[in-house]
């Protein structure tokens, strides 16, 4: 024998689109409609009247949001590259961040776009490693905010955030050993040293 168990308010619907068009069998009484099962949240949400008072009491519909715009919650690219662990020689590095190696060739972005910088840096990259060359500068400019952000928030010096992800992806990954903000007389916080593999 099948237990009964109450109606989901869906099926109490459909019971009663089918209630309203049935007709009763001669000498027989129409069928009783089940009583409205209670409305019951799904678990775990809340009622609407508690919803409704979770909500600020100082906040309107259409209010505007009180961050800044353009504000950049990005550890600056200088910080996240000083904070990478080591994988270049360590006597090769404490001269590096002394400023005391000369990279052996170097590339300037100012003034590309996007699209073109990737380009450029992916060939010269390719061409310095192919050529058996271990330090190369990468000149990306430390960038400037413009005079509209506008609504979406844009990163100051979209190049010098940009250029370091290029540099640890594919193609240019395998051939890269190290990257490092360069010392001051190098650029400082608007350049990278690139320390290049060696060819096997």
């Amino acid at each position: 024998m099948s237990r009964r168990r109450s109606l989901h308010p869906e099926e109490f619907e459909v019971w009663q689109q089918v209630a309203r068009t049935a007709r009763a069998l001669p000498g027989r009484e129409a069928p009783k409609a089940p009583a409205r099962p209670p409305v019951t949240p799904p678990p775990g949400t809340a009622p609407t009247a508690q919803r409704r008072t979770a909500l600020p009491a100082d906040f309107a519909i259409g209010q505007g949001s009180n961050r800044r715009p353009g504000h950049d919650l990005a550890l600056p690219m200088g910080e996240a590259l000083k904070s990478a662990p080591v994988t270049m020689d360590k006597r090769q590095f404490m001269r590096l961040s002394r400023g005391q190696l000369a990279p052996e060739a170097r590339i300037d972005l100012h003034g590309m776009t996007l699209a073109e910088a990737q380009g450029a840096l992916t060939g010269f990259i390719a061409d310095a490693w192919t050529r058996g060359l271990r330090l190369v500068l990468v000149i990306t400019g430390k960038g400037r905010r413009g005079d509209d952000p506008g609504p979406i928030p844009r990163r100051t010096g979209a190049l010098r955030h940009e250029a370091p992800l290029w540099l640890r992806r594919p193609p240019l990954a395998p051939m890269i050993l190290d990257l490092r903000p360069a010392h001051r007389r190098h650029g400082g916080d608007g350049a990278l040293y690139v320390y290049l593999r060696r060819r096997r």
